[in-house]
């Protein structure tokens, strides 16, 4: 008795994951995130306040000296820079954690920061303290961020 021939199953082929491209270092988001990340992990040992003392001595507070505030801006230009390395690599994040959302929430609380800084000067540094450069540059800089996560996030719209 013979008996009938059953198909044999072909093998499952594993379902591709949607890769997302990864943005060169040619592209204007990439460049972009970067050169703000850099700018931003650079910013906080750039002078945020300067004054000048009653003796005629002028003073200036590094971003770093200012508190936890300018330690974390630092902090978030390096972990932007850590992210985008990871992205140049070839290693990406979860698909449940884009790299767009982590530029945007990286670059809005480096923006928040920033300006908490420059509206409000610790009063630790004198009254007399005004605003110097670096605290402006980190502004751009926090900016840059915020602006290459939305660029990036433009990108992958269809």
């Amino acid at each position: 008795m013979q008996t009938p021939d059953t198909p044999s199953r072909a093998p499952r082929k594993p379902r591709a994951r949607s890769v997302r491209p990864a943005s060169a270092a040619g592209t204007w988001d990439g460049r972009l995130a970067w050169l703000a990340g850099l700018v931003l992990a650079l910013s906080a040992f750039m002078d945020w306040y300067a004054g000048t003392l009653p003796n005629g001595l002028t003073f200036s507070v590094t971003g770093w000296h200012t508190g936890a505030l300018g330690k974390l801006v630092f902090f978030l230009g390096l972990v932007t820079l850590i992210v985008e390395a990871l992205r140049e690599t070839g290693i990406s994040l979860p698909e449940t954690l884009p790299d767009q959302l982590v530029l945007v929430v990286l670059g809005a609380l480096s923006v928040i920061f920033v300006l908490i800084r420059l509206i409000s000067v610790p009063d630790v540094y004198f009254p007399a303290a005004t605003r110097g450069i670096g605290l402006y540059v980190a502004l751009l800089a926090a900016l840059g961020i915020l602006a290459a996560g939305l660029l990036r996030t433009a990108e992958e719209l269809p």
